[in-house]
């Protein structure tokens, strides 16, 4: 083996130990670090990215039509057979006949150069407008991606954050559970419960057991989808630093706002793309119109009978002049064409006015959910907080012997549906006021 090879496999393995490394290692983000993480590395913003680079090269592709061209040329044609011609005979004092002669010669050859300028063409003008516009469409875009981006990011952290204290919730009610199991196999075994009693512990146990085992399931998975939606690779390893505890949740927001639409993105895009239908409108009327173009052309002509002497004597030719074109008849096209650009400048005026209505319609159906939604959390907390104290009660009865274990079982599962119901109102609270915030025009990047 020589010491290339050697060099390929000790690159090879070094290779594979820095992938495997950065997948050993944890990275810890914060809402704000996911957010700004996935703005560099998610496929749809590095693609909305690409897009806005192909629109400020296609403005200056535009601007390219209106500068000068200049274009070279190189030609050399071998005639095997030269053309022949039939002249009167007159010419040679044979009256009456046919004489062929041949023109030309065998070998021709042209190098010569062209420029051209373009002086006034309507369109042209109302292009150059018409691709400034177009890239403000695309740099708008490339926002609505960014903003869609951070919604999905915040609601995959949310679900994620939601999976913890869900989890953190059922440690509890095991371990507290399983001491109230292992008291309660001490008392059978001194005689003082039936072995119902213990059944029903156990039953709880179990079912607390594989809730535990789904939960961590599917928060695996909910912290696979907010790698996803960061554009992480999902086999690298993911911390969250920031915990529903330091989440602060607003009591009160703005129930009047009537112009959140104009903050909205999509509002803004669609008013660059009615810039758009107006300029197309201009565009088409502008083919009404007459273009000029200045040109001009020098060309070098080399002819001879032999190839020998191709290059001994040249004869120029050298052209100025303007070309002007004035349409006039084309069938109707362009009537046409313009007819439905502004059919094409209504239709973006209707979408305005029907967004304009279903933003104001999606902000208070928001606040309306997001309001709901505040009310079912704080009575959830209640409940769940209610379920504790029920559960406290019921377990010092029972050990004074005044209660019975159905009244411990029950409350039990009074507790742990209490505690279900308050994870699930805060998640959906927590992904409502993601809404309010999308609909209002508050999140921006």
């Amino acid at each position: 083996m020589n010491y290339k090879h050697i060099s390929l496999i000790v690159c090879f393995f070094s290779v594979l130990t820095v992938e495997a490394q950065q997948s050993d290692t944890t990275i810890s983000f914060s809402l704000k670090e996911a957010i700004d993480y996935a703005q560099s590395h998610q496929v749809s913003v590095l693609n909305a990215s690409i897009d806005e680079e192909i629109a400020k090269n296609t403005v200056k592709k535009t601007i390219g039509i209106g500068l000068p061209q200049v274009n070279g040329n190189v030609n050399f044609q071998d005639f095997l057979k030269v053309p022949t011609s039939l002249l009167p005979g007159e010419f040679f004092d044979k009256p009456g006949t046919q004489v062929p002669v041949r023109f030309g010669v065998q070998y021709q050859s042209s190098i010569g150069i062209e420029v051209s300028q373009l002086l006034f063409d309507g369109s042209y003008l109302v292009g150059l407008q018409a691709s400034k516009t177009f890239k403000e469409l695309s740099n708008k875009s490339l926002k609505r991606t960014r903003i869609e981006t951070a919604v999905a990011v915040t609601k995959a952290y949310y679900s994620v954050l939601v999976s913890n204290e869900q989890l953190s919730l059922l440690d509890a009610n095991i371990s507290r559970l399983k001491k109230s199991l292992n008291d309660t196999q001490a008392l059978f075994a001194n005689g003082f419960v039936e072995k119902i009693d213990v059944d029903r512990l156990k039953v709880l146990n179990n079912n607390l057991e594989t809730e535990r085992e789904n939960v961590i399931r599917l928060l695996e998975l909910n912290v696979n989808l907010l790698k996803f939606q960061m554009g992480m690779n999902i086999h690298s390893k993911l911390k969250l630093k920031d915990s529903i505890a330091s989440l602060q949740v607003e009591e009160s927001i703005n129930l009047n706002d009537t112009t959140s639409y104009q903050n909205r993105i999509e509002y803004s895009l669609l008013q660059t793309q009615k810039k758009v239908n107006e300029l197309d409108v201009k565009r088409y009327k502008s083919l009404f119109l007459p273009s000029l173009v200045a040109f001009g052309s020098s060309l070098q002509s080399l002819q001879s009978q032999n190839f020998s002497a191709l290059f001994d004597r040249s004869f120029p030719t050298t052209v100025v002049g303007l070309r002007l074109s004035i349409p006039i008849l084309s069938g109707g096209i362009k009537n046409y064409q313009v007819k439905n650009a502004k059919l094409e400048l209504l239709k973006t005026e209707n979408n305005l006015i029907n967004l304009k209505n279903g933003i104001n319609l999606e902000v208070e159906q928001a606040q309306t959910v997001y309001r709901n939604g505040l009310k079912s959390l704080e009575n959830q907390k209640r409940n769940m907080e209610l379920a504790q104290e029920v559960l406290r009660v019921s377990k010092i009865k029972y050990e004074q012997g005044v209660g019975s274990s159905i009244e411990v079982t029950s409350a039990e599962t009074s507790l742990k549906e209490s505690q279900n119901n308050y994870i699930n109102a805060l998640y959906d609270l927590l992904i409502n006021k993601v809404n309010v915030d999308r609909a209002l025009g508050k999140i921006v990047y």
